[in-house]
């Protein structure tokens, strides 16, 4: 910069992509019918939001409608549209079910229809099922490390025995908000330096 640029502190392309918010996506992992997600979802966002730190928003892959990976010509408007969306996100907040020891198919396949825009992105994991969905979370891992994604270490686990009443009404134990906001922490750090990089 040069010296009138100093005086009057304009700023750069760099600093001014350093002092924007970032866009974290919440991505809800099922799209079966009486799915828990959406639950689990909104309660991640209010959480975040009242830290101020990001730009938060449920991403739901039921939206995009997307078919199974290989079985058509690729040409339908959702895969577009779903690897727009990630383009566009900074990191990610993955809410996951145990399904059979792993992710769902739905996720699963979600994954698999993007690559470039996962690339050198940080990502948390809020995971749920009879054991905290924390199998199901492992296998995410190892998809995520894959895909160039950088995962962060804490890791909220939600059982469906004690917080979710009747397995059908979410109500978390309090000690699980204090864990999620560790998660962000990470997430945010995380993302911020992943920024740089890309």
């Amino acid at each position: 910069m040069g010296f009138l640029d100093n005086l009057f502190g304009k700023t750069t392309k760099e600093e001014e992509s350093m002092t924007e918010k970032l866009n974290i996506g919440i991505i809800l992992g099922s799209t079966r019918q009486g799915r828990l997600s959406p639950q689990v979802g909104n309660w991640v966002k209010e959480i975040a939001d009242k830290r101020g730190d990001a730009n938060y928003e449920i991403v739901d892959i039921a939206d995009f409608q997307l078919p199974f990976l290989g079985t058509t010509d690729g040409t339908e408007p959702g895969i577009a549209s779903w690897n727009e969306k990630l383009a566009n996100l900074d990191g990610f907040i993955f809410i996951v079910q145990e399904y059979n020891h792993s992710i769902t198919g739905a996720l699963k396949n979600a994954l698999d229809f993007a690559r470039e825009a996962w690339n050198n992105k940080a990502a948390g994991i809020v995971s749920y099922g009879s054991v905290g969905g924390a199998r199901a979370a492992e296998h995410l891992r190892g998809i995520l490390g894959e895909l160039a994604v950088a995962d962060v270490r804490t890791h909220p686990a939600l059982s469906l025995f004690t917080d979710f009443e009747n397995g059908t009404d979410f109500k978390p134990a309090e000690m699980h908000a204090g864990t999620v906001n560790e998660m962000l922490d990470q997430l945010v750090n995380w993302s911020s330096a992943l920024k740089n990089v890309r």
